[in-house]
């Protein structure tokens, strides 16, 4: 799916949606991938893993996409992995917002997904 600024694809991995972000994250289309990540978690998944090693601008109005995320799942007994690449240029801006450590991040997909199953 595209977005202004962004493309959003998912895959699923077994019980896992994955949702792969890619190009810039603001106040322009943070509400809009909001919306579409959100239609494609029902009461099913067991998680969500967003992936967001591709990204290469998120602001605030990303991060309450984050933030709101992790709560409507939270909220249904599910659960999220945000995935960041240590050296990512949005890496420190997730973690001043305390996202690693409030929402969950993995370093790659494959580590979110071992610790969505571990």
């Amino acid at each position: 799916m595209t977005l202004p600024l962004a493309d959003v694809s998912f895959a699923t991995d077994g019980d896992v949606v994955v949702a792969s972000v890619r190009g810039e994250i603001d106040l322009s289309n943070a509400g809009e991938l909001g919306e579409a990540i959100g239609r494609r978690l029902t009461n099913e998944p067991l998680a969500l893993v967003l992936d967001l090693t591709a990204v290469e601008y998120l602001d605030s109005a990303g991060i309450h996409v984050i933030y709101h995320l992790h709560q409507r799942l939270r909220d249904r007994g599910q659960d999220i992995r945000v995935v960041i690449a240590p050296d990512s240029v949005i890496a420190e801006a997730l973690r001043l917002a305390d996202v690693p450590r409030a929402v969950g991040a993995a370093e790659t997909v494959e580590a979110a997904l071992t610790s969505l199953r571990g």
